[in-house]
């Protein structure tokens, strides 16, 4: 039975794509079975693992004009149990394209469907505002990943995304959960890090993963090289911080 979880935060640089990209490898490097679909324009998770945006044949985009299904998009990567449904720049056009169409909110979900049961894990990564692609992709999820980086504004952009959530539960998806809450960008040293790290776990409790994911170089240079991190450099700790996230989140499943 598929899981399928969307990593989501309204605010950019949160560390959204690197934990999709991230967490899908480390749940694939345990023998899961893993979809990640791309659905940024920017197309960060696909160039993440090592696929040239500017070389495919077909992408996200062509699901959603009603130009292929889904089963048509999925792709290898260097990773033997990582699939990947991959984005493009075309993809900027489509919320306008689909305006006025019957069901927008749901052709993810429904697209979905017929290819899930081949899948332990479905991971979702979001642009980061609240569009279209951002509602597809919470309408077709379980449950919501958060990344929150450890900064001043942290609780804002939870609390904004939160009110999302709910009312995509009144809605469109009645049993969407939260999956968790990570804390991304830690730097323990810093005061500040600290502060919001213990007010997050105040508000949500039990809902924030205890891996929290540092402040690392390797993180940041990983996907210039289009490689998760563990095949990067699998000794680093922020390899070590994704592949404990994904124990986690396997145990909690």
């Amino acid at each position: 039975m598929s899981r399928i979880i969307t990593i989501a935060n309204q605010k950019g640089g949160v560390g959204k794509t690197t934990t999709a990209v991230n967490m899908a490898a480390s749940l694939a490097v345990a023998e899961k079975r893993v979809l990640l679909v791309d659905t940024d324009s920017q197309g960060n998770s696909t160039s993440g693992l090592g696929i040239s945006k500017h070389e495919l044949d077909k992408s996200l985009y062509d699901f959603y004009s009603g130009d292929a299904g889904i089963e048509e998009l999925v792709i290898d990567t260097a990773l033997p149990y990582l699939k990947l449904v991959p984005s493009s720049l075309d993809l900027v056009g489509t919320e306008i394209e689909l305006i006025g169409k019957p069901g927008k909110e749901t052709l993810l979900r429904d697209g979905l469907q017929s290819i899930k049961d081949r899948f332990d894990y479905i991971i979702i990564d979001c642009p980061p505002s609240l569009g279209l692609l951002t509602l597809n992709a919470l309408v077709a999820a379980e449950t919501v990943m958060v990344p929150v980086q450890c900064e001043f504004y942290a609780l804002e952009g939870l609390g904004q995304l939160m009110k999302t959530v709910e009312l995509i539960r009144e809605s469109f998806n009645p049993s969407l959960d939260i999956e968790g809450i990570v804390l991304t960008m830690v730097d323990m040293r810093n005061t500040l890090s600290r502060q919001v790290a213990d007010e997050v776990k105040r508000h949500f409790g039990t809902k924030v993963y205890r891996t929290v994911i540092p402040r690392n170089v390797t993180l940041s240079e990983a996907p210039s090289h289009g490689k998760p991190v563990m095949l990067y450099d699998v000794r680093s700790k922020g390899a070590q911080s994704y592949l404990a996230l994904a124990q986690e989140v396997l145990q909690g499943g």
